[in-house]
């Protein structure tokens, strides 16, 4: 199992080196060389709005938008604005964007990792004109970022639901026709999954489970226990709380009320597919007992889709549909 990655304190990658470069490139960008970005973003028409840091000024019309993680790329994606030409993802097994993103709307978009370590030379590089930074927890990152561009900072691992954030980015960008595009789209999924699985007698107990260091957690972070609510399913009792429930593998005997498991992981890094997060259980009699174990009843999918965005939340909700609605 992955289960919720430890945010680091922002720093550049490359250590001093790259931070004694990245001043330099600032200065370069000052003084209107090539070597930064957002040079011509002053000359754009902006507009003020209100941020969790306080007011923040952004352009009307950003032509050249990064996004810090690959959550904060799928928000400016699903609200049509246009992107820098280069973009980041995470490391820990990605080598370009998650598969379930619009990927037309990624063509011809480079790459570089910027998560857990920052990039904030490759972000400068970017050259964009507006940054939408969703990491706001890292008041470092928070406060570099503007130095390259124009930032709007919000906290989107906060415990909240992630679509509040999305409603607060959507109204700072004036896209909140295309948000509700969005919302409508994907409340229309579930209530056509929700009455197919009503229709059909579907009533399973569901549960976020996953493993990883000798431990079975079961957690209701991130989109899953989202998709389920909506659809109305019963969630195991094991994933309340803050922190849902840790089990060693001597204690596996409790997850017998579950019928589907729903679990996540990297894709590997050489194949790029989903492995098995539970291959190491396979001799725990425990665990080849259970129900859902014996029954095939486990759904892999892939890790991004936990982290609160549009296209991740609408690809969970396919998988869930896939399972259940085969």
């Amino acid at each position: 199992m992955t289960t919720r990655t430890t945010r680091r304190s922002a720093r550049s990658a490359l250590g001093a080196a790259s931070a004694a470069t990245f001043a330099l490139l600032l200065g370069a960008c000052a003084s209107g060389t090539d070597a930064g970005s957002g040079s011509g973003a002053g000359e754009a028409e902006t507009r003020t709005v209100d941020s969790a840091f306080g007011e923040t000024t952004i352009p009307t019309d950003p032509q050249a938008a990064l996004g810090v993680y690959t959550t904060d790329l799928d928000m400016l994606i699903t609200l049509g604005i246009p992107l820098a030409d280069s973009q980041p993802i995470r490391s820990q097994g990605y080598t370009s964007f998650p598969s379930f993103f619009d990927q037309k709307a990624l063509e011809g978009i480079k790459t570089f990792e910027n998560f857990p370590e920052y990039n904030y030379e490759e972000i400068l590089a970017a050259k964009p004109d507006v940054i939408l930074n969703g990491l706001g927890y890292d008041d470092e990152l928070v406060t570099k970022l503007p130095d390259i561009a124009p930032t709007y900072s919000f906290n989107g691992f906060d415990g909240r639901d992630w679509r509040e954030s999305f409603a607060e980015v959507a109204k700072a960008f004036d896209k909140v026709a295309e948000h509700d595009a969005w919302t409508a789209k994907y409340q229309a999924k579930v209530d056509d999954v929700k009455a197919r699985l009503a229709a059909a007698g579907i009533d399973p107990v569901v549960g976020p489970v996953g493993y990883g260091d000798g431990e079975v957690i079961v957690s209701c972070y991130g989109t899953p226990c989202l998709v389920f609510n909506d659809l109305g399913l019963k969630i195991t009792p094991l994933a309340e709380g803050e922190e849902g429930t840790t089990l060693g593998t001597e204690q596996l005997e409790q997850l017998a009320g579950i019928d589907w498991v729903f679990t996540s992981t990297a894709p590997d890094e050489k194949t790029g597919e989903l492995t098995d997060p539970f291959a190491e259980l396979a001799g725990n009699g425990l665990w080849t007992s259970l129900p859902f174990v014996t029954n095939g009843n486990i759904a892999v999918h892939d890790l991004e889709m936990i982290y609160g965005s549009p296209s991740g939340q609408y690809a969970f909700l396919e998988v869930v549909e896939k399972a259940l609605l085969p």
